[in-house]
């Protein structure tokens, strides 16, 4: 039986995860857009890796017991500097390297790429297995590395500088101290897969960590609405010692057991079944000046940086949505802007903004740090419309924390996202069914609007379903503070 590095790593995470993985694979949740999305985004890393190496050969055979007869025939041609995706096996254990680079004293350096902007815990174990295999395949390895994104690095515009794109990371010293511990897991991992069924291993943070389980529903039951867990921002002791007293439900927590203000108002909130509205609610609404302008933005934060000025992850805003109200219960305006097409939609986006934005109102925004975030990148790339931003930036109002501290609604189930308290607070108002439903899937909608290819019809459907969804966040911001104001008489 075979180990890849990945499912090694898998085993690492989680022995009942590797477990599944190679003998019940079929009971997986299906991989959605935003994992693909993840996959091809590393896949576009790893190439502009390779620019790196001139020169190097790529291990294109199908076959694994090929590819590993080609990649030791590309080790012992001297004239090969690098080898890409280069496959190696010793003892059961298989792997796939990025980058082999060949150095002059024909010693070899290892690099594994990722598209992080820094080396995570989880990068050693995964560098680790793969020093093993290729160290005792016969290939004198000199250093093994990471190559990650370089955070600093600046996009001039022309063609992206892959040597200062990538920043690498010598972690020999680490891995060679890892491999004890590595006798120990694969050894474990090999005995746990000749087990007749998965291993009993309870549920807890190896779940989510580093990365969600494709079992994780197999492991974990849904938790009750009204289960302590769903009490807003509960610390994990607290949970732990209401577990010591016996006390799962919501409703067995005592009222003379100890807990925050904001904890015990949800509490009885859940007790009672009743919402519960602060009497200072009215003074916060009272601040709002009309005319009202409901405002949200989309964005995309790609890992290689697209327009000049721009570095790894940084944001692209690519679409608003905005809904005014000169007045309360007055008529709604709606306005909105999308970008159609791959050149740079900074400028549009700010100048379509302000312009509809008036001089003059509060900007309501639900969790202001984003946008306004948001508004000062866009200073950098549009710097005439710096004293408008800023502008534009004292007139927001957030409704988050006027909805945290000053409301709280049973169904909100711990949860102050504006996708839970929408339907609770308005139940005529729903996500459900749409097309775009949650900012990843309007990235991915858009990425495929401007990057996809669409044909007429493809495209005027995507179109219409990133309107809708960007429409929905400012009229449901809408009609909660229409909701708010009723209450609060």
């Amino acid at each position: 039986m075979r180990i890849s590095k990945s499912k090694f790593c898998a085993g690492v995470q989680c022995l009942k995860r590797l477990y599944l993985l190679v003998h019940e694979p079929e009971i997986a949740a299906e991989p959605d857009g935003t994992a693909d999305a993840i996959i091809e985004q590393g896949r576009e890393v790893g190439l502009l890796a390779r620019k790196l190496f001139p020169g190097g050969i790529e291990v294109c055979s199908t076959g694994l017991d090929q590819a590993i007869r080609t990649t030791r025939e590309l080790v012992a041609n001297h004239e090969v500097p690098a080898i890409f995706e280069g496959v190696f096996e010793h003892d059961g254990v298989l792997v796939r390297v990025d980058v082999l680079q060949r150095r002059k004293d024909e010693r070899w350096r290892l690099i594994e790429v990722k598209s992080t902007t820094d080396v995570k815990d989880h990068h050693l174990e995964d560098v680790a297995i793969q020093h093993r295999v290729v160290s005792r395949s016969g290939v004198d390895l000199a250093a093994s590395c990471l190559a990650h994104v370089s955070r600093d690095y600046v996009y001039e515009g022309v063609t992206i500088d892959a040597s200062r794109f990538f920043r690498i990371r010598n972690l020999t010293r680490q891995v060679e101290k890892l491999q004890p511990e590595l006798t120990v897991q694969l050894r474990s991992e090999f005995r746990i897969l000749t087990m007749s069924e998965a291993p009993q291993i309870p549920a807890g943070r190896q779940c989510t960590d580093p990365f969600t389980c494709e079992f994780y529903d197999n492991c974990n039951a849904p938790i009750p609405d009204d289960h302590i867990s769903r009490l807003p921002r509960i610390h994990a002791s607290t949970v732990s010692k209401l577990f010591a007293l016996g006390v799962e439900s919501i409703h067995d927590i005592p009222e003379t057991y100890d807990l925050t203000e904001r904890l015990r108002r949800a509490c009885t909130s859940v007790q009672t079944g009743q919402a519960w509205y602060s009497p200072d609610l009215r003074d916060q609404l009272s601040k709002l000046t009309y005319p009202l302008y409901f405002a949200d933005f989309e964005t995309v934060n790609p890992a290689i940086p697209r327009f000049a000025g721009m570095r790894p992850y940084d944001q692209i805003p690519f679409q608003w949505s905005l809904h005014v109200q000169r007045e309360l219960g007055a008529a709604l305006q709606h306005f909105e802007f999308l970008a159609n097409d791959t050149s740079d939609p900074r400028r549009a986006f700010i100048s379509t903004l302000s312009d509809a934005l008036g001089d003059s109102g509060s900007i309501v925004v639900y969790s202001q740090q984003f946008e306004s975030q948001r508004l000062s990148e866009l200073v950098a790339s549009v710097p005439e419309f710096a004293g408008r931003i800023n502008k534009i930036q004292r007139r927001l109002w957030d409704l988050l924390p006027v909805v945290r501290n000053h409301v709280y609604h049973p169904a909100f189930a711990g949860s102050f996202s504006l996708k839970s308290v929408l339907p609770a607070l308005v139940p005529s108002m729903t996500y459900d069914g749409m097309t775009v439903a949650d900012g990843q899937a309007a990235g991915l909608a858009w990425e495929s609007l401007v990057h996809g290819g669409l044909d007429r019809d493809e495209h005027n459907r995507v179109r219409k379903a990133l309107l809708a969804y960007c429409g929905q966040d400012t009229l449901a911001m809408v009609r909660l503070v229409e909701g708010l104001h009723h209450v609060s008489q």
